[in-house]
């Protein structure tokens, strides 16, 4: 917290810091005798009517009213990171989106209207990197509109916990209805370790996604539309290790694509019934071979912020955290069980 010369705490921020990165202490329920504080770190995202609100990293805003504060600084846009490759929001959303392609997509300034007969949110929602040329409420009504023309619902994939994210357009998003659906993290790692855990023995690695890799795919009843997502990106490798019986469902699969110095991993799914053998391991150190020799270097994946089995086997494989990203649904837009 910022302490004067005098040794008080102060506030040394105003309504003109707001879309800069803040660290605040406020007052708690217990009041001035119970001395009772409360620290809170990110965005700030507005200052009206004697109310500030903060969007924190994990995207989740707290609404903090200008009585209470007790101190107050800008601090860094970002913490420096400690381990993994530097990259910035804007490098990863770019590679993030040419790995898991729409089959139509549509320009509004700087935005990316994407669709895909409703196969994942990420490739059916707006990609907002920088200005739609137009107002915000103009720009998310044409949002609204184009989705809606395709039966789908209207949504934009944001991102928060980085420098250079969209604290600001989350904050305005949810004043204007707009409903947080879902929330995960994308993770980066190197490339090099990864591939060192042993030799990946069993798995094989194909161009495309065969009968026998989507049989292990969680999603069931793959169309035409989401098979040429899932064959999207500059270079696509499917990964499988085979089931125990001939015939038998693969024991685990995975997806990798191959974008300059980064490797994307995804769709690492096991057989329930052979999990914690290593399998997943494997899977991913034969992925991260193959881009190593296609000069890959780094690597990132997205896992959801409840999915503690995931986040314990991408940890325990050198991954972090680098942001979070979320998906906001337009008032009124349905959603879709293919999602």
């Amino acid at each position: 917290m910022e302490i004067s010369a005098t040794g008080r705490l102060v506030v040394r921020i105003s309504p003109a810091d707001v879309g800069k990165r803040v660290s605040v202490r406020r007052l708690g329920d217990g009041g001035a005798a119970g001395e009772k504080f409360t620290d809170t770190v990110g965005v700030l995202t507005s200052w009206d009517d004697g109310v500030l609100l903060i969007t924190r990293r994990d995207g989740q805003s707290v609404r903090i009213p200008e009585s209470a504060l007790v101190a107050g600084k800008i601090v860094p846009s970002a913490p420096a990171r400690r381990r993994g490759p530097a990259a910035s929001y804007e490098e990863l959303a770019r590679v993030a989106a040419r790995a898991w392609r729409p089959v139509e997509s549509e320009r509004l300034g700087a935005w990316e209207l994407r669709a895909a007969g409703g196969f994942t949110r990420r490739a059916n929602s707006v990609l907002p990197l920088g200005d739609p040329g137009l107002p915000l409420d103009e720009a998310l009504s044409v949002v609204r509109r184009w989705y809606g023309d395709r039966g789908l619902p209207a949504y934009v994939q944001t991102a928060t916990g980085a420098e250079g994210t969209q604290e600001v357009l989350c904050a305005e998003l949810e004043r204007r209805g707009w409903t947080r659906e879902v929330s995960a993290e994308l993770w980066i790692g190197a490339l090099a370790p990864l591939a060192d855990r042993g030799e990946p023995a069993g798995v094989t690695l194909s161009r495309a996604a065969d009968q026998a890799w989507l049989a292990r795919y969680q999603r069931k009843g793959v169309s035409e539309v989401a098979l040429k997502v899932l064959g999207s990106g500059p270079s696509v490798w499917f990964a499988t290790v085979p089931g125990p019986a001939e015939g038998a469902a693969p024991a685990a699969i995975g997806r990798c694509v191959v974008d300059g110095r980064w490797a994307s991993f995804a769709a690492v799914e096991v057989a329930p019934e052979q999990r914690r053998q290593g399998l997943a391991t494997a899977v991913l150190a034969a992925l991260a071979r193959r881009a190593l020799d296609e000069g890959a270097s780094a690597a990132w994946l997205q896992v959801e912020t409840d999915n503690a089995g995931a986040r314990a086997l991408y940890a325990g494989t050198g991954f972090s955290a680098h942001h979070a990203y979320h998906h906001y649904r337009a008032p009124g837009s349905t959603g879709n069980k293919r999602y």
